[in-house]
């Protein structure tokens, strides 16, 4: 299991103490943050990209044990590295 960092960590204690809360307006906070994800994930734009056959196929694995198809990992690795999430080692 993956490791959680201190605010995750406060979280779960909170839910376990029974400590959260709904807020007033959690209806509608809902409701916007559901338009704010199905824009986010929208695929309105197609590519076609030339990869290695090795490139290719290790994607294709990646993607068979998170359990999502390789397009999806591609786009969430693009995405991830756009918003800063996603860095090399160096």
């Amino acid at each position: 299991m993956s490791t959680l960092d201190k605010e995750e960590q406060e979280i779960l204690d909170a839910f376990d103490a029974n400590g959260l809360r709904r807020v007033s307006d959690s209806e509608e906070t809902k409701a916007r943050h559901q338009q704010y994800a199905e824009a986010m994930f929208r695929k309105d734009a197609r590519i076609n990209i030339r990869l290695s056959s090795k490139d290719l196929r290790g994607l294709q694995k990646k993607a068979l044990s998170e359990g999502i198809p390789y397009q999806t990992l591609i786009a969430s690795i693009l995405h991830k590295y756009l918003e800063g999430r996603l860095r090399e080692d160096r």
